[in-house]
Formats: structure tokens, C-alpha cells, sequence
């Protein structure tokens, strides 16, 4: 391998056109300011308009499916017409009745009066706590489960 060298006189006029080229001292001298951190992270001091902007770019990032969500999804969507009619039919069904039960309890001026009021499957019992206040206690005749509220009337 043969070995180069620069010869002195031509290393000086080569670095001349450089420095002439660039601009070199004769430009003026050079400002520099501070290097100043903004945070882009709302968490850390940003601007809160940055947070949706940042979620959005991480959700579109996400890989991970949750298997819980996709099994939950996949039974809604499996239902045919057929049994999404059903269920809208009882659930019109089940309104009618509380709408029943609702005129048989109250009172004139829709005011609620205190007693017992039963249903094919619920007995419905309203207390009077005293001070205003009721309480609605309703409970599931098949299987003896109840729940209860309280109401100012």
C-alpha cells in the first residue's frame, strides 16, 4: 500500500479556499442563545391541549387487544334479528309493568302512598320513614333477592 503525503505548500492554499469559502472570520462573530426545554406532556408541565393529541398518537400505537373485550363484543354482534326483537319485545313488556305497578302505588298528585303493592314475580313495599322521606324496598318473589331506595315525597 503506498502512502500518501500532503506537501506543505499545497496544504495552506487549499485550506485558504475552505476558509474563504465558508464565510470564515470575515462574517461577524457568532450568537448562541440557551438551549430552553418545553414539555410536549401535560403530565410534566405541557400544555394541556397537547393531551389529546398525545393519547390519540399512543392508542394508534397500541397493539394489545384485551381477549375479555373481543369475547364481550362478539356476543353482542352474534344475535340474530330474531333475538334482538325478543328482547326489545320484553323489555317493552317489563316497562308496561312498572308503569302498572307505578300508577297502582301512587297516590293523587303522583305522590307515592305507603303500603304493599304485588306483582306476578316482585313484591313492592313502601315505608314511611317520617320527616318526608320513603322507602322503596322491591323484592324478587322467585328467588328472595330485594332492593330498596329512599325517596322524599
Amino acid at each position: 500500500m503506498k502512502q500518501t503525503t500532503f506537501k506543505p505548500s499545497l496544504t495552506k492554499p487549499l485550506l485558504a479556499a475552505c476558509f474563504a469559502a465558508t464565510g470564515g472570520l470575515a462574517s461577524g462573530p457568532s450568537m448562541a442563545s440557551e438551549l430552553v426545554y418545553y414539555p410536549l406532556n401535560p403530565s410534566f408541565g405541557g400544555s394541556p391541549l397537547n393531551g389529546p393529541v398525545l393519547l390519540n398518537s399512543a392508542q394508534a400505537q397500541n397493539k394489545y387487544t384485551d381477549p375479555s373485550v373481543d369475547a364481550s363484543r362478539s356476543s353482542l354482534t352474534a344475535k340474530t334479528p330474531l333475538q334482538q326483537f325478543n328482547e326489545t319485545l320484553e323489555r317493552s313488556i317489563l316497562n308496561r309493568l312498572a308503569a302498572n305497578a307505578s300508577a297502582a302505588i301512587s297516590g293523587p298528585g303522583f305522590g307515592l302512598q305507603p303500603g304493599t303493592v304485588e306483582t306476578g314475580n316482585f313484591i313492592i313495599n313502601i315505608i314511611d320513614m317520617g320527616g318526608g322521606m320513603l322507602r322503596v324496598t322491591t323484592t324478587d318473589k322467585t328467588n328472595g333477592t330485594s332492593s330498596s331506595f329512599e325517596v322524599a315525597s
